[in-house]
């Protein structure tokens, strides 16, 4: 039913925490973003913005055509509406997770990512931008620990699509040079969905990051961050 284009990134495994919570059958189709897959015109078609996951559903819920989608908030959105299953219904409730979802994919994705480039891959250390993009990772675990006090979860007591978005991004905090014991509400909410069954099948085949920074080929650094617009022009 739906085919999964993925890569074991934080963005890609916010979709199968979803897929395995609920047991929508998918196929995984691995794209290994370090050889260049994800600038194959196959790809291209499905995701433009040549970046991970994407998706593809051949059931949609109106009969017609299969669905492409790119952007994992607006899959999970998507996979969310499909089943109905954690995004509530009712607009208050809707939207607390959604405003949630929405900081996840403009904040804290963006900027811990700044943060793993310039700690991880970066061919040379940049003081400046280490410093600046730590500190922003550091507010935003403040901003989702100050939330997460007196609640389960991030939008109150139900598990959703918004913890699903945050929680991949706060699994490589070691190599991010942030301590999970500086955010006790934090803590407890990352162990908790830790301890999901289906978060340990996400998670089963794919490595925890190391601390230390990534030795890249000069191909895989010209793949992974020498890309310009000639890189997705019209096959």
């Amino acid at each position: 039913m739906i085919d999964l284009y993925y890569w074991p990134t934080p963005n890609g495994l916010k979709l199968t925490l979803f897929l395995e919570e609920t047991g929508l059958p998918y196929t995984l189709h691995l794209v290994n973003i370090g050889k260049g897959e994800q600038f194959t015109p196959e790809f291209l078609a499905i995701s433009p913005n040549n970046r991970m996951p994407a998706l593809v559903d051949h059931a949609p819920a109106d009969g017609g055509a299969p669905i492409a989608l790119f952007e994992s908030g607006a899959m999970l959105q998507y996979l969310a509406e499909k089943t109905g299953q954690f995004l509530p219904t009712e607009t208050r409730a809707k939207y607390e997770v959604l405003k949630w979802l929405f900081w996840q994919m403009a904040g804290l994705g963006p900027m811990a990512g700044q943060n793993g480039h310039f700690n991880r891959y970066a061919p040379e250390r940049v003081p400046y931008a280490i410093e600046r993009y730590e500190k922003e990772t550091n507010r935003l675990y403040g901003v989702l620990n100050k939330q997460l006090e007196g609640r389960d979860f991030i939008a109150g007591s139900e598990y959703s699509i918004a913890d699903m978005a945050a929680y991949p991004w706060i699994v490589p905090h070691e190599t991010h040079n942030q301590k999970l014991e500086d955010f006790p509400n934090l803590l407890r909410w990352f162990n908790t969905i830790q301890a999901r069954p289906a978060t340990q099948r996400a998670y089963k085949d794919v490595a925890k990051p190391a601390p230390g920074a990534v030795q890249l080929s000069d191909d895989e650094r010209k793949v992974l961050f020498g890309q310009t617009a000639a890189n997705i022009k019209p096959q």
